[in-house]
């Protein structure tokens, strides 16, 4: 038998939810739960993926304007390109608009013994998941992605001539504009894991520079230029993040601690 997680202060505040039941789980049911919060997931996501496929044919032709010169001539180099690529910006519509759904399913598994009015406290938390995408994807937008693709054509341009395939270009700039609304999570996980008391302020503050390293060493791997602007401008908005996390869940901890039944 597979005991769910316990939550601290569960016992005490149990009697106020008399339809709270903390049983244990089998393998078996902890599987068909995953396999159900599995469906809706991609479900959420196949849905909103079909209704973005069509208009995707006219939004990745105005996408690639936004970053490319007008003499960069994107090509197909095979006849499912264009199909692939179509199907990757539809999915990453879907992933980004459905990402309160996604998240809200992680959490309900992840958390499946914790009491109802807490259940609706993750709720509330994950919902402005969606408005950190979007501002994630904004970030990347304006101050990230014009920046590495004139590095990376500057650097094509000196050893060869380009010639830019359609599903590689599309690739890298979907794959950062993904990355960047997921990076802009972060104010949400810790606060989330903060109101559920797996951490909290002080231990944040002990790991920042653990954290900043971390940070660095992704930015690095992650600047395709290798340009430390670039690596700057990927790491720094990370601790930013982080620190605002702390600050955030910092103000939030006095309230929980007034006025939390489950802490």
């Amino acid at each position: 038998m597979i005991s769910e997680h316990s939550y601290q202060g569960a016992d005490e505040s149990a009697a106020e939810e008399p339809g709270w039941d903390q049983k244990e789980m089998s393998l078996t049911e902890h599987l068909r739960e995953l396999r159900n919060r599995l469906l809706v997931v991609v479900a959420t996501v196949g849905i909103i993926s079909v209704v973005a496929f069509l208009p995707s044919q006219y939004a990745i032709p105005y996408l690639v304007g936004l970053y490319f010169p007008p003499d960069i001539q994107l090509h197909a180099f095979g006849p499912a390109d264009v199909i692939a690529v179509e199907f990757k910006f539809s999915l990453l519509a879907g992933v980004v608009v459905g990402l309160p759904v996604l998240l809200y399913q992680f959490w309900m598994f992840v958390i499946p013994a914790i009491q109802p009015k807490a259940r609706r406290v993750v709720y509330a938390y994950v919902a402005p998941s969606f408005f950190l995408a979007l501002a994630g994807i904004a970030f990347c937008h304006f101050l990230i992605l014009p920046h590495v693709v004139r590095a990376l054509l500057l650097m094509t341009s000196h050893v060869a001539v380009p010639t830019f395939g359609i599903a590689q270009t599309l690739g890298l700039i979907l794959a950062m504009l993904l990355i960047f609304a997921l990076i802009f999570q972060l104010p949400v996980v810790a606060v989330v894991l903060a109101r559920l008391g797996f951490i909290d302020a002080p231990k944040m503050r002990s790991y920042r520079r653990y954290v900043f390293m971390t940070f660095m060493i992704v930015g690095g791997v992650a600047a395709p230029d290798g340009n430390p602007l670039t690596m700057a401008l990927i790491a720094v908005p990370m601790y930013l993040l982080y620190e605002g996390s702390i600050i955030v869940v910092t103000l939030l901890e006095k309230s929980w601690k007034a006025a939390d039944p489950f802490r």
